[in-house]
């Protein structure tokens, strides 16, 4: 019954929150013109925090909560599409690598971003059928590189400065 405990509801809302909150500000930054739909990921802090302290099953739900309500509240429909695809298949991803104890959670965040970006470009060449999009990849596995490092750092912070808080039993 440790998932119904006030503890892990508020921790659980509280990253819910955050995610929100990081959503609508990287919302307000304009989009990279130079890799179309480009963006650094900042709710992947809470989803990384999440995926080490409350586990695989916690993280999706929050996760999933993050994006339809992301997508409601500054975003549009085709956006869920890549966004639930990407967050899903990147969860899943990102779970696998850290069970297999292969990846530091730098590792695993950056290979989360970098999926993350390679699914919604494979999900933007088969919902308009161009599959000359293909010669994005380079672009997408470089900027998913680079954001995957930037917010796996951010959470390597934030994982190690509340070690010990209590996080982890929840």
């Amino acid at each position: 019954m440790k998932d119904f405990s006030s503890r892990s509801i508020a921790l659980t809302g509280t990253l819910i929150s955050l995610a929100l909150v990081f959503s609508y500000v990287e919302a307000l930054i304009p989009v990279f013109a130079a890799i179309p739909g480009f963006k650094v990921g900042l709710a992947n802090i809470a989803v990384v925090f999440a995926l080490y302290n409350l586990g695989f099953k916690k993280t999706l739900e929050i996760s999933l909560i993050r994006v339809v309500l992301s997508t409601l509240l500054f975003s549009n429909a085709l956006s869920f599409i890549y966004s639930l695809s990407a967050a899903v298949v990147s969860l899943i991803v990102m779970g696998l690598m850290k069970k297999s104890g292969l990846f530091s959670s730098l590792g695993v965040s950056v290979l989360g971003a970098v999926t993350h970006n390679l699914v919604q470009l494979m999900v933007a060449i088969l919902f308009f059928n161009t599959k000359e999009l293909i010669y994005l990849v380079p672009f997408y596995v470089f900027s998913g590189t680079v954001a995957g490092v930037i917010i796996g750092l951010i959470s390597v912070l934030i994982i190690e400065r509340t070690k010990g808080m209590g996080y982890e039993s929840i």
